[in-house]
């Protein structure tokens, strides 16, 4: 059974490389540089027919988004979906669009978010089994010298390994 199953997701996963598409993955750069990235969920996400083949086109942006907590539902802002061009509907890029959670996931997300100064930031749009997913982090905003140490750290492993790449020529 088990060598059946095996089979069965190595030949969709032949067939999805085929199709010729490439993997949409769509990221938030932004936000692991300036939160500290805690806890991550994977959730869905409800999104209308032309806008899933707009986030196909890799027409979407998280740079500005955020997540709230509104009772029994969390509720994703400010992403940016631009409109898909051969589509009649006429909607509004950024309007709210509702996650998708386990309610105990979304009660531990209003604690968190209870405390001062944690957020929930959107790391990645991604496509799984054919449905958008978002990988939502619990995170905490960093100070301008967290940053700065961030970037000195940076510069430091890249001098490192142009030195050790150039000693091996």
């Amino acid at each position: 059974m088990a060598a059946a199953k095996k089979a069965k997701n190595k030949s969709s996963l032949r067939s999805a490389a085929k199709s010729g598409r490439p993997e949409v993955s769509i990221n938030n750069r932004r936000a692991r540089y300036d939160y500290h990235i805690g806890q991550t969920y994977e959730c869905g996400i409800m999104l209308l027919g032309s806008e899933v083949k707009a986030i196909r086109d890799g027409r979407a942006t998280l740079g500005d988004s955020y997540a709230r907590v509104d009772g029994s539902a969390i509720w994703l802002l400010g992403m940016h979906i631009s409109p898909y061009s051969y589509s009649r509907e006429e909607l509004d890029p950024v309007r709210p669009r509702k996650l998708l959670l386990h309610a105990k996931e979304i009660d531990a997300l209003a604690r968190a978010t209870a405390e001062k100064g944690v957020t929930l930031v959107p790391l990645r749009l991604t496509f799984v089994r054919g449905r958008a997913k978002i990988d939502l982090a619990v995170a905490r905003g960093k100070r301008a010298y967290d940053k700065r140490h961030a970037i000195k750290e940076r510069e430091a492993k890249r001098d490192t390994d142009r030195a050790l790449k150039g000693h091996r020529d």
